[in-house]
């Protein structure tokens, strides 16, 4: 297939400009094996018009979190009338707001962790007795587990409200769910295999899911099969009522009964060799570069 120019977007202004920035190197360097005319294209350094004025023919966006996964870029590309890669402004914006996301997977019977919007004039006390401890305090609309901090006791809760609040007004605080996490990622309409993360002392923040080597992966995940394919399926209906397309990856808890609730839907997932769409796609018989292109492929505009 021609993909003519093709404008590969990375970096941008968002907190996870770094890793961003990794993933989009790795995405090139694929581009490139596969004799695809692909080039840099960082909107913290050019403005977004550029890419109509430099006669690009395609966007694949591999930015993470706001200003890039948010439908912001998606929209400015919609203007433009360049396609480019993975969901559309909706279902973009809705699913990086994790708030929002919980609104529309209750509403359409998607299991999710019970929570409470959190802000200055909330009483910390009474989201604990809804919540009970531990709980998960998180900016609504971060991603790569940044600001991200689980509380054991009430006197934690303040300083990790301020942590989240301060990178953004929309703050959640979510009961903690125990069990093992899950991955499953969705390739044109499809659920590739599960991941099972082993994190260190269950902490699979920023730092280790990106800067050591300390996480256990599993994949195939060892989960039983039924088990597994009701989380992919599952997984499916929590892409298609977000609106999504092309791909994503959504997150998961796996309880010990058997029982699971979904976590967020990241539409720009990672790309770095500590990223878990190619893990999978590599299980499911497609390498790094087969990854990148189907992916290209799907560019669309709608």
């Amino acid at each position: 297939m021609n993909f003519g120019k093709v404008a590969v977007l990375m970096g941008g202004t968002s907190a996870e400009r770094e890793i961003s920035l990794i993933s989009g190197k790795a995405v090139l360097a694929a581009l490139h094996e596969r004799g695809v005319d692909a080039h840099v294209f960082d909107p913290a350094v050019s403005p977004i018009w550029e890419i109509k004025q430099q006669g690009f023919d395609r966007a694949f966006i591999i930015l993470h979190g706001r200003h890039g996964e948010d439908g912001t870029i998606q929209g400015a590309l919609e203007l433009m009338g360049v396609p480019y890669t993975g969901s559309g402004v909706m279902a973009s914006a809705l699913a990086m707001d994790k708030w929002r996301t919980k609104l529309v997977w209750l509403a359409a019977g998607v299991p999710t962790p019970k929570y409470r919007l959190l802000t200055p004039q909330t009483d910390l006390a009474r989201a604990i007795d809804d919540l009970g401890l531990p709980l998960i305090v998180k900016p609504a609309r971060e991603g790569s587990s940044i600001g991200v901090t689980k509380v054991d006791s009430a006197v934690d809760l303040g300083p990790a409200f301020e942590l989240a609040y301060r990178l953004d007004p929309l703050v959640i605080a979510e009961e903690f769910v125990v069990g093992q996490e899950v991955t499953c990622a969705i390739l044109d309409d499809a659920s590739l295999p599960l991941v099972r993360i082993e994190a260190p002392e269950g902490k699979y923040d920023y730092k280790n899911k990106y800067f050591t080597d300390e996480v256990r992966y599993h994949c195939p995940s060892g989960i039983r099969a039924d088990t597994e394919a009701e989380i992919g399926s599952t997984m499916q209906k929590a892409f298609r009522v977000l609106g999504c397309r092309s791909w994503a990856r959504g997150d998961a808890i796996l309880r010990a009964d058997g029982s699971f609730t979904l976590l967020e839907m990241n539409t720009a997932p990672g790309m770095t060799n500590h990223s878990l769409v190619p893990m999978a796609a590599r299980v499911a018989g497609l390498n790094f570069s087969d990854l990148v292109l189907r992916v290209l492929a799907g560019a669309a505009l709608g």
